[in-house]
């Protein structure tokens, strides 16, 4: 019974010094985190300018992404032009007039959306809280992937109903 009481004994002393020593960490710790938190505003900046290299990697992934829809579509306008205009059937004729309707219909959308990314690319920089600027850099990215799988969409749909008319 006294090996008992004495491993009894050991294992309160093993949890006392365990207690004492969380809590001199924490004695330790404590001011650390104070002083961290006193220094936040130097932490942020290197966020906030990971959200501007952010926004300025947006605008340029936008701008290559507008440069290739750009050169699809001339690609399909210049395909859609070299069709031969005599021997064309009024039905035919038709189609293709739908054809570049909707060609310049995607052209005026992609023209919209452009200047939409660039307001809205413009919002995000003045949004003052961060958290918020980064939920809108997020959404902006979703939306402009949105957008170019319609436009890819549209483009495809465009081209097949131009090489049915063929």
């Amino acid at each position: 019974m006294a090996k008992r009481e004495k491993r009894h004994t050991n294992h309160n002393l093993y949890f006392a010094s365990a207690i004492l020593l969380l809590a001199f960490a924490l004695q330790g710790f404590l001011p650390t985190v104070a002083a961290l938190s006193a220094s936040e505003p130097l932490t942020e900046i290197p966020t906030k300018s990971r959200q501007q290299e952010q926004i300025r990697e947006l605008r340029q992934q936008d701008q290559l992404q507008q440069l290739q829809r750009d050169q699809q579509l001339n690609n399909l306008q210049q395909e859609l032009e070299s069709r031969p205009m005599h021997n064309r059937d009024s039905r035919s004729q038709q189609q293709l007039d739908q054809n570049q309707r909707k060609l310049d219909q995607l052209k005026n959308d992609q023209q919209l959306d452009r200047l939409q990314t660039d307001l809205q690319l413009n919002q995000i920089q003045r949004e003052q809280n961060q958290f918020r600027q980064q939920e809108q850099i997020r959404e902006l990215q979703r939306q402009q992937q949105m957008n170019l799988l319609q436009d890819q969409q549209r483009k495809l749909q465009i081209q097949q109903d131009f090489r049915k008319v063929r």
